[in-house]
């Protein structure tokens, strides 16, 4: 953190045992991609996300526009709603088209 300036960070927990070893995480907050987009949003930020998996979908569905990007087949399917891409490139043509559609 420190060759980033020690910015201010919002993290989970992880917690170690005796020898030093992972054993556990705590989540700072349920559901915390979801709930940033929506303060976001109460700030009027217009809000495109992008994810690759499960954990990302209430995200992608709570912005203004979401985008699959690289995500396995089965999430694909599963989310036929949102673009899917699979190259950067590919990625900023469908964030401009999403906050075009936004604005």
């Amino acid at each position: 953190m420190r060759q980033l300036g020690w910015p201010t960070l919002f993290c989970h927990s992880l917690e170690d045992d005796a020898e030093g070893m992972l054993v556990d995480y705590h989540l700072r907050m349920p559901d915390q991609k979801r709930e940033a987009v929506k303060r976001f949003k109460e700030l009027n930020f217009k809000i495109v996300a992008a994810g690759d998996s499960y954990n990302d979908t209430a995200m992608l569905g709570e912005a203004h526009g979401g985008i699959l990007f690289h995500p396995p087949e089965n999430v694909i399917r599963e989310f036929p709603q949102y673009p899917v891409v699979l190259n950067y490139d590919d990625l900023r043509s469908e964030i401009d088209k999403a906050f075009a559609k936004a604005a």
